[in-house]
């Protein structure tokens, strides 16, 4: 049996192959989430995991192509929403909502890249979720800083400004949504409008205007 996948895995391009099974991987985590493990993946894509294993290496690596998957999807979007025909505010709002409605849209993805399941570590390997989560949220902080420096002139020291401000704002998006799609205190129209006010400098102008020392 193993030898008749192997031959049909490799009469196909290595490109759609690894196209069809990270769709594959995509289904099982949309129903599972963080406990979407790779006998799931391998069953959900009608082959053994030693096939799994050898498009991926460890789950560690699935992980890393999905989460290039989804991260190339989110900055596009993201992108889009900063560049869009319309005042900064709006673009800043349309841009945290952006990002809101994906993890919104796919919470089982969000949680399968961003939390681990608690018996993770004992099927799994001890497959740390963390370790390779930070990177994705730095390669964002890293892109929105790109865009903040190419769309907004800071001074002599822009760069580093741009870098200080991409990763914070990602660092208030991830907290901030992490925290929200957990508990729902509000809707979504609501936190975006709140973290806009909190980047136009809201927090500032109230300490002002309250005649005290602010932060």
């Amino acid at each position: 049996m193993e030898t008749t996948q192997q031959s049909s895995d490799q009469d196909r391009p290595a490109q759609q192959r690894r196209r069809e099974l990270l769709e594959a991987a995509d289904r099982v985590v949309l129903r599972d989430g963080p406990h979407a493990s790779m006998n799931a993946i391998a069953a959900e894509a009608g082959i053994t995991k030693p096939i799994l294993y050898r498009h991926f290496g460890d789950k560690g690596g699935l992980y890393r192509a999905l989460a290039k998957r989804h991260t190339d999807a989110l900055l596009g979007s993201l992108r889009a929403a900063l560049d869009a025909p319309a005042e900064r505010r709006e673009r800043v709002e349309a841009t945290l909502d952006t990002y809101l409605a994906a993890i919104e849209m796919r919470p089982q993805v969000y949680r399968f890249l961003m939390h681990p399941a608690e018996d993770t570590q004992i099927p799994e390997g001890g497959f740390d979720v963390g370790r390779h989560s930070v990177p994705l949220l730095r390669r964002m902080g890293e892109e929105l800083a790109e865009v903040i420096h190419e769309r907004v002139e800071l001074g002599p020291d822009g760069e580093r400004l741009a870098r200080v401000w991409g990763h914070g704002i990602v660092g208030m998006m991830h907290a901030a949504g992490d925290w929200w799609l957990g508990e729902r205190p509000c809707s979504r129209a609501e936190l975006v409008r709140c973290l806009a006010d909190l980047l136009w400098g809201r927090l500032a102008a109230v300490a002002d205007r309250a005649g005290g020392p602010g932060f």
